[in-house]
């Protein structure tokens, strides 16, 4: 997918920016496909400063969208019984600095799915402007590790293949577990 981001960006230079953004906006609002190979491209065409600030652009237009978004559409869902979970029901009802402090450490955290944020964030009670400010924020820290970390593989690097071992190895011991509690 990366290259054919690459090609999209070399085929329409003047633009490649806002499609850039536009490509984040629909990850944001599919809230499940990760955006990562949307990073290494962005790093590929515009080097690592200018296309990790691209990417913390469209990463913050398409937070706001979505949650714009969801939050005309699914408002409502907020009242039945699958948002009856205490942890979601504590950030469905969080206002002012518990929102913002919900948000911000769900953000940090990597394992946490983004849109599943944005989307009980923006279903609850929380303002727009501090949903922007809290995840934004969030986004901040995770996003510069995952451009160091691509820019590495990408560069082949020390790093890059430390990562790489370490990515590979968690894989394959995940993989284990899962094939062996089958079996069990």
């Amino acid at each position: 997918m990366e290259e054919q981001v690459i090609a999209l960006f070399h085929t329409y230079p003047s633009i490649a920016f806002l499609l850039s953004i536009g490509i984040n906006i629909v990850i944001s609002i599919l809230g499940v496909v990760p955006s990562v190979f949307l990073t290494a491209a962005n790093l590929a065409v515009f080097g690592f400063w200018q296309g990790t600030f691209l990417s913390f652009i469209g990463e913050a237009v398409g937070a706001i969208v979505s949650f714009l978004l969801y939050r005309k559409g699914f408002r409502e869902l907020s009242e039945t019984k699958w948002f009856s979970y205490q942890k979601v029901k504590r950030l469905l009802e969080a206002e002012g600095v518990e929102a913002f402090s919900l948000v911000l450490s769900l953000r940090l955290l990597p394992f946490v799915p983004s849109g599943l944020v944005t989307f009980v964030a923006a279903i609850g009670r929380m303002s727009l402007l501090l949903f922007l400010v809290a995840s934004s924020l969030g986004k901040l820290p995770a996003l510069l590790l995952e451009a160091y970390s691509v820019y590495q593989v990408m560069n082949w690097t020390w790093q890059g293949k430390v990562i790489l071992t370490l990515v590979s190895a968690f894989l394959l011991m995940f993989t284990w577990k899962k094939i062996t509690q089958k079996k069990a």
